[in-house]
C-alpha cells in the first residue's frame, strides 16, 4: 500500500479556488445560450413563431437544426439522437432549438418567448406496454448456458415472480457546461465538464463538418460525473460549437438544475420477471430471468449497459444453467445513461432479489443460502458468458466480514427485538458484490500519457483520463512519483487535452486509474531507463547500483539529489520527455454470441447493514454498516476509502429514496433538489466502519491495485434486502415482501400490510 495522500485539488475546493468549467475568464464577446425544450411527449411540430424572441433585447440569434452545417446528431453508437429536433419530439424536455444572446438572464428571458404549435402523436411510458407493442430501440440481447428447461421439468422446488427498480438521477454538485471558441483557420477550442473528451472531440467535429484535428478538447475537472457526463455531454458540447463556428464568437451553454434534469437521462430502471429452480439448501440449479430496460426514447448506450447487466447476472453466484434475455423498451422519456456501475448494479440486484426469495422458502438464513451458491475455486468457476473466476477471495472475505461484524448473534438480538416491539421493527442483510473489471468493448481498454521533466527537477504529467473528483489525477502522480522515486509534491497533473494524448477512451467502467496510471508509468519508466543508462555510463557502474528513491538517485556510496540528475542528463542532451502507453492484456469479447473473457480481473467486497422501520409510516432509518472492500494493493488509502464511503451511500439512495416520478403526461415531476431526495448526512449511519481487504491483485495491474469507483456502489444493497427482512417480521419470516425499488415509505408500507395480511396465519 502505498501513501495516504490528499486529493490534490483538496485546498482548492475547499477554497472555492478551483476552476471548473464555469470559472474560466470569459473573452471579450462571449454569448450565451438558453435552450427552448420540448412541452411535449411525442408531437409534430407544425411551426415556431420566432417573432417575440427575436425582438427580446439582447438576442444574436436562434440556432435551430437547419444551422447545423454536419451532422444533426450526438448518440455515441447509434445516430439516433438529434442534437436538436427538426420536425418531431420524443420527450418532455428534448432540445427544438437554442437562443444566443449577450447574457445568460437575456437568452432565458428570450427562449420564455416563443410559441411552437405541435399536433400530439401517441405516447409511451410504461416498460411493459412498451414491450407488448414491441417499441424498441435495440434487437434483444440473449445469453444462455445449459437447459434450463430440462432442469424445471425435473425441480420440485421453483419459484416466479416479478419485481421492479427505478432509476437515478446523476445529480452531480456541477452541472453541464461547455464553453467553444473559434481559433484561427477555422478550428475550436472547447472547454466542457466530460468524462470523454475524445468523443466529444469526434462529435463536434462531425457536427460543424470539421477534422478531429481542427477540434481541441480540454478538461481540468469535473464537479461530479457518475456517468452522466460520458455520452449526454455532447448535446451541450455540440451546440456551444454550432453558434460559435456560426456566429465566430465565444459561446457558453450552461444548464439550470431544471433544465439539465428535464433534459438529460438516469440510469435506467428495469422491470424483472423470473422463475427460478432450487435444492432444499437453497441452490440455484436454475435461472430464467426477462429483463426490460427502461431505455428511453433513443439507444444512448443501452446496448453496453445491458451486456453488462447480463455479465453481472452472477454476481458472486456459480450458476450454470441460465436463460437471460436483456429487452431494450422505447419510451417517450429522456434517453438514459451511463451510470456508475453502468448496468452491473442492475443484473446482479436481481439475482440477490432472488436469493433473498429463496432464503424464506427454504427457511435458512439469507447469509447461507447465499454462501451455498458462491462460485467454487477450482470448480463451479466459469461465469455463464465463459469466463474462469481465477482470482475468487469472495469466501474469505464474508467470512472475515461475518466475524467482525458480529452477524450472528446480531442476527439472533434482532429477532427477539421484533418478538416485542409492534410498531418499530428491525432488519439485518450481508450482502456481497463480485464486479467485473475492463469495458466489455476490448478497444476501449487502452490509454496514453505524457510526462516532462524539467531541467529543476519538477514534473507534469498529462493522460487521457478526466478528474471528476474520485482523485484519479492524485493517483497518476502518485505513481509517477514513485516510479521516479520522489516526492509527490514535485509532480503535477495538468488538464486533460486531447492536443497532448490522443484517441482516449472515457473515463468509466472503473478503468481510470489502471489504464492512466500504467500508461504514466510506462512513460515515467522509459525516462528513468534512459536517466540509469546515461549515469551508468558516467559513472561507470552496473545499472543495478543505480537506486531512485527519497528525492535522490543512489549511485554506489554516492548520492545526489534528483534535480541535480536531470541537471546533469539535461546538459548532456538526455531526452527529458517521453510518451507512455498501454493495452489491457488478455481481452476478447464476442457480442453476438456474448462471450468471453471481457475482464482482466474482479474486484469483490461485502456489506452488512442494520435498520430499523416505522410499520406506522414507513420510514426507515440506517442504524450501522460494516463495509470491507477489495481494492487490492491500495494505492491511496484515504482516496479508496472516501469512494467506498460515497458508492455506498449513493447506492443506498438509489434502492430507498431516490424515485424518479413522471406524470400521465410524461413530464418528469422530480426535476429540483425540492423534489428528488438524495442521502443527506442525516441519512448516513451513526455507526459506520469500513475497512480495505489485504489482497494484492493476481493481475499485473498498477500496483498490484484493484478498482474502486463502481463496485462499491454494490454494497449498498445490504440496506435494501435489511429494510426486506424487517419488513418480513411482521410476517414471522415467512412471507417474501412485494417490495419494488426504491423501498421509498410508500413502497415500504404497501409492503408491510401485504404481510401484515399473514401475521395470523
Amino acid at each position: 500500500m502505498m501513501k495516504s495522500i490528499a486529493h490534490e485539488s483538496a485546498h482548492l475546493h475547499v477554497t472555492g479556488e478551483a476552476t471548473f468549467a464555469d470559472d474560466i475568464p470569459q473573452l471579450a464577446g462571449t454569448l450565451f445560450i438558453a435552450l427552448f425544450i420540448s412541452e411535449k411527449a411525442h408531437a409534430k411540430i407544425e411551426a415556431i413563431d420566432f417573432s417575440a424572441v427575436e425582438a427580446s433585447a439582447g438576442v444574436v440569434s436562434i440556432i435551430t437544426a437547419y444551422d447545423i452545417v454536419g451532422a444533426n446528431d450526438c448518440g455515441p453508437i447509434i445516430q439516433d439522437d438529434p442534437i436538436l429536433s427538426a420536425d418531431e419530439v420524443n420527450y418532455i424536455g428534448q432540445p427544438i432549438f437554442a437562443v444566443v444572446a449577450d447574457s445568460y438572464l437575456n437568452a432565458r428571458k428570450a427562449v420564455k418567448k416563443a410559441h411552437v404549435t405541435y399536433h400530439e402523436l401517441e405516447a409511451v411510458f410504461d416498460l411493459d406496454e412498451a414491450d407488448k407493442r414491441q417499441s424498441y430501440v435495440l434487437p434483444p440481447m440473449l445469453l444462455k448456458k445449459g437447459n434450463t428447461q430440462q432442469v424445471f421439468n425435473e425441480s420440485d422446488l421453483q419459484l416466479e415472480g416479478r419485481f421492479k427498480v427505478g432509476g437515478q438521477e446523476h445529480f452531480y454538485l456541477e452541472g453541464q457546461v461547455a464553453y467553444a471558441v473559434p481559433q484561427e483557420d477555422g478550428c475550436l477550442h472547447l472547454w466542457c465538464s466530460t468524462q470523454h473528451p475524445t468523443e466529444m472531440q469526434h462529435l463536434v467535429a462531425r457536427c460543424c463538418g470539421l477534422d478531429a484535428g481542427q477540434v481541441v478538447v480540454e478538461m481540468r475537472r469535473m464537479g461530479g460525473g457518475f456517468g452522466g457526463k460520458e455520452s449526454q455531454s455532447a448535446l451541450f458540447c455540440c451546440l456551444a460549437s454550432i453558434a460559435a463556428q456560426k456566429l465566430n464568437r465565444p459561446v457558453k451553454c450552461r444548464l439550470d438544475r431544471d433544465d439539465d434534469m428535464l433534459i438529460t437521462g438516469k440510469r435506467h430502471h428495469f422491470n424483472y420477471d423470473y422463475r427460478v429452480a432450487f435444492n432444499d439448501t437453497g441452490k440455484i440449479k436454475a435461472l430464467q430471468l426477462k429483463m426490460l430496460l427502461g431505455c428511453g426514447y433513443s439507444a444512448d448506450l443501452s446496448g453496453p449497459v445491458a451486456t453488462r447487466a447480463l455479465c453481472h447476472v452472477d454476481n458472486a453466484y456459480s450458476l450454470q444453467q441460465v436463460d437471460l434475455s436483456a429487452i431494450f423498451c422505447k419510451t417517450n422519456t429522456q434517453s438514459n445513461t451511463a451510470f456508475r456501475g453502468f448496468g452491473g448494479p442492475q443484473g446482479a440486484f436481481a439475482t440477490e432479489f432472488i436469493i433473498d426469495n429463496i432464503a424464506r422458502l427454504t427457511g435458512i438464513d439469507a447469509l447461507d443460502v447465499r454462501k451455498n451458491n458462491f462460485y467454487g475455486k477450482t470448480e463451479n468457476n466459469v461465469t455463464p458468458y465463459g469466463q474462469i473466476v481465477d482470482d475468487n477471495v469472495i469466501h474469505e472475505l464474508v467470512d472475515e466480514l461475518e466475524i467482525s461484524s458480529d452477524y450472528r448473534a446480531r442476527r439472533e438480538a434482532i429477532r427477539i427485538f421484533n418478538q416485542t416491539s409492534t410498531v418499530i421493527k428491525k432488519g439485518l442483510a450481508l450482502t456481497p458484490v463480485k464486479f467485473g473489471i475492463s469495458f466489455n468493448v476490448v478497444h476501449f481498454n487502452q490509454a496514453g500519457a505524457l510526462i516532462h521533466i524539467y531541467t529543476d527537477g519538477s514534473v507534469r504529467v498529462n493522460h487521457g483520463g478526466t478528474e471528476m473528483g474520485q482523485g484519479l489525477h492524485t493517483k497518476v502522480a502518485q505513481i509517477v512519483a514513485n516510479e521516479l522515486g520522489i516526492s509527490t509534491n514535485f509532480v503535477r497533473a495538468t488538464a486533460t487535452d486531447t492536443s497532448k494524448v490522443a484517441n482516449t477512451s472515457a473515463t468509466a467502467a472503473s478503468t481510470g486509474s489502471d489504464l492512466n496510471g500504467k500508461a504514466a508509468q510506462d512513460a515515467a519508466r522509459q525516462i528513468k531507463n534512459r536517466l540509469i543508462d546515461f549515469l551508468a555510463e558516467k559513472y561507470a557502474v552496473e545499472k543495478t547500483a543505480i537506486i531512485f528513491i527519497n528525492d535522490e538517485v543512489r549511485i554506489n556510496q554516492q548520492t545526489l539529489a534528483f534535480r541535480d540528475v536531470i541537471q546533469q542528463a539535461y546538459e548532456s542532451r538526455i531526452q527529458l520527455w517521453s510518451d507512455g502507453f498501454y493495452k489491457t492484456p488478455g481481452l476478447h469479447w464476442d457480442k453476438d454470441k456474448l462471450s468471453g473473457s471481457p475482464f482482466y480481473y474482479y474486484a469483490y467486497g461485502a456489506s452488512v447493514s442494520e435498520v430499523a422501520i416505522d410499520t406506522l409510516t414507513g420510514e426507515f432509518r440506517l442504524l450501522r454498516a460494516d463495509l470491507l472492500h477489495d481494492a487490492g494493493n491500495s494505492i491511496n488509502y484515504g482516496i479508496d476509502i472516501g469512494q467506498i464511503e460515497g458508492a455506498f451511500i449513493q447506492g443506498m439512495g438509489w434502492l430507498t429514496t431516490e424515485q424518479l416520478v413522471w406524470n400521465d403526461e410524461g413530464r418528469l415531476m422530480t426535476h429540483a433538489p425540492s423534489t428528488y431526495k438524495i442521502p443527506a448526512v442525516s441519512d448516513c449511519p451513526p455507526v459506520l466502519n469500513v475497512k480495505l481487504f489485504e489482497n494484492k491483485n493476481v493481475k499485473d495491474t498498477v500496483m498490484r491495485s484493484k478498482a474502486v469507483g463502481e463496485p462499491p456502489l454494490l454494497l449498498g444493497f445490504s440496506v435494501f434486502f435489511a429494510i426486506r427482512d424487517a419488513i418480513s417480521s411482521v410476517s414471522n419470516y415467512k412471507i417474501n415482501p412485494p417490495l419494488n425499488a426504491p423501498a421509498t415509505a410508500e413502497e415500504i408500507l404497501n409492503a408491510v400490510d401485504y404481510c401484515n395480511g399473514f401475521s395470523d396465519d
